[in-house]
């Protein structure tokens, strides 16, 4: 079934911005109508017709930036992933639903963008399928073949003019959301907002994007659990980025759980090595680790399996003076050392002082159990449920999540914990991508033969660090 498509995508300046103006003021304006409607209501009868009326007011308004494409719905998705600690629920929730949108450019705007883009003579070359493999907010993905000599490629290709757009942008969604009386404007939100400028840079940057893929093929090259793809620079230009085509499967694939238990523990322990990797060896972190950028590729005769690694747009660099206090934590909970997981949220900047001496006892608890998938099940045994006969935890019969959400809800921690700096945001996302990737195949592996190798790593530079930090 082909997709649906759009012709082009609205990168003018004057246009997004009347769309989303258009946008935010229909939904202040519904938002204030309906709200008056409650004043009338009981106090906690108000607050559910309030909530209610956010939820139904942000699902509108992401339909409407849904249409715009580029870097408009980018930034929703990111509000999504990383805004929960400073946006409200009905608003993230309704944010989650832009991660759907797959309308892609019809092909006949795709083909003249790559014209222009890579010539007559270039184009000519290749045999390009007009079908998207996928289709995204700032580009999407065609399947080609080289007629030289047969070799499979993909085009990931920019849509025109939404780099340029990504400024104008990020100031339209901040009046968007003023004039909707969606979400505060705080300092808060516009450090977070900066941050995600930097990102979409990157993410639009395909310089970058084709240099980190050499680079992430080249330390792995000796490893033959992972293939990356192979850059191919003739047709490669600042918004088009051509690599060789991977076969494999999703890993959500029914065809993944129906391998045996030793090939999908294979396959675990080597995706969570490669967390370990990204965070206390490489300092470079996929901070978007969804299944999409990762196939597996089934070696049905030899039973040698792969993980493919796409996209590398995401790929981020972090200092050891940022990311040190963020091994600490790790180290402070896998230790179960509350002061040493203290001094390392101190040095965060995640822990505003006066703090009582029960809550951070709480909240260390709680990270103690957060990484009951890494520990040791001798030192630290987990619930008898997660655990066979060999003591490998059984990831796919987890439900840590759900337990962490209710002793979460069980402490009043808020209070005195300020908004996390996003290099905690990453680093949560990359251990909560990891978990889920064992949980979805159902592994059976001892997470702490993956991760104690790693916890020496620039163990001491980490410790002056945080100590420098905290005093």
């Amino acid at each position: 079934m082909s997709r649906k498509t759009v012709r082009r995508v609205k990168t003018g300046a004057f246009e997004r911005r009347f769309s989303m103006a258009r946008a935010g003021f229909m939904a202040g304006a519904r938002y204030a109508t309906l709200t008056a409607g409650t004043f009338f209501a009981s106090a906690d009868k108000r607050a559910d017709m309030r909530r209610d009326i956010l939820s139904r007011q942000a699902q509108e308004l992401a339909a409407d930036l849904g249409k715009l494409k580029g870097s408009v719905v980018k930034i929703g998705q990111m509000m999504a992933l990383f805004g929960e600690h400073f946006l409200p629920d009905e608003v993230t929730a309704a944010l989650h639903t832009l991660e759907n949108n797959t309308t892609a450019l019809h092909w006949d705007t795709i083909e003249k963008h790559l014209r222009r883009q890579l010539g007559d003579m270039k184009l000519a070359e290749l045999e390009i399928d007009p079908e998207p493999l996928g289709a995204a907010s700032l580009g999407q993905v065609h399947r080609a073949r080289c007629k030289a000599d047969g070799r499979e490629l993909v085009l990931k290709i920019q849509y025109p003019g939404v780099a340029e757009a990504i400024d104008s942008d990020l100031r339209a969604i901040v009046q968007l959301l003023r004039v909707s009386r969606m979400v505060p404007i705080t300092e808060q939100f516009n450090e977070w907002l900066d941050e995600v400028r930097q990102m979409l840079g990157r993410e639009v940057d395909y310089d970058l994007e084709a240099a980190t893929t050499r680079h992430f093929r080249e330390i792995l090259a000796d490893d033959p659990r992972f293939v990356v793809p192979e850059v191919v620079p003739r047709y490669c230009t600042h918004n088009i980025l051509c690599m060789t085509f991977e076969h494999g499967i999703s890993v959500n694939d029914p065809a993944v759980l129906e391998l045996s238990q030793n090939r999908r523990n294979f396959i675990g322990r080597a995706i969570m090595e490669l967390c370990c990797r990204e965070v206390f060896e490489w300092n470079k972190m996929q901070t978007d680790p969804n299944f999409g950028n990762y196939l597996l590729r089934i070696d049905p005769e030899s039973g040698a399996d792969q993980i493919v690694l796409l996209d590398f747009g995401a790929i981020r660099d972090f200092s050891n003076d940022t990311l040190g206090p963020g091994r600490e934590m790790i180290r402070g909970a896998w230790h179960h050392d509350s002061q040493r997981l203290v001094d390392a949220l101190y040095a965060l900047g995640f822990l505003a002082t006066g703090a009582p001496q029960r809550l951070l006892e709480d909240f260390a608890a709680m990270c103690f159990e957060a990484v009951e998938v890494l520990q040791d099940p001798e030192r630290f045994p987990p619930p008898a449920h997660v655990l066979n006969e060999r003591g490998e935890y059984l990831w796919g019969k987890s439900d840590l999540p759900s337990r962490m959400v209710a002793r979460a809800g069980r402490n009043a921690l808020s209070v005195h914990f300020d908004v996390p700096p996003k290099e905690f945001i990453f680093l949560a996302r990359k251990l909560l991508g990891a978990y889920t990737f064992l949980h979805v195949i159902e592994a059976e592996v001892r997470g702490n033969t993956i991760l104690e190798p790693f916890l020496s790593m620039n163990e001491e530079d980490d410790l002056a660090l945080v100590a420098r930090k905290k005093g």
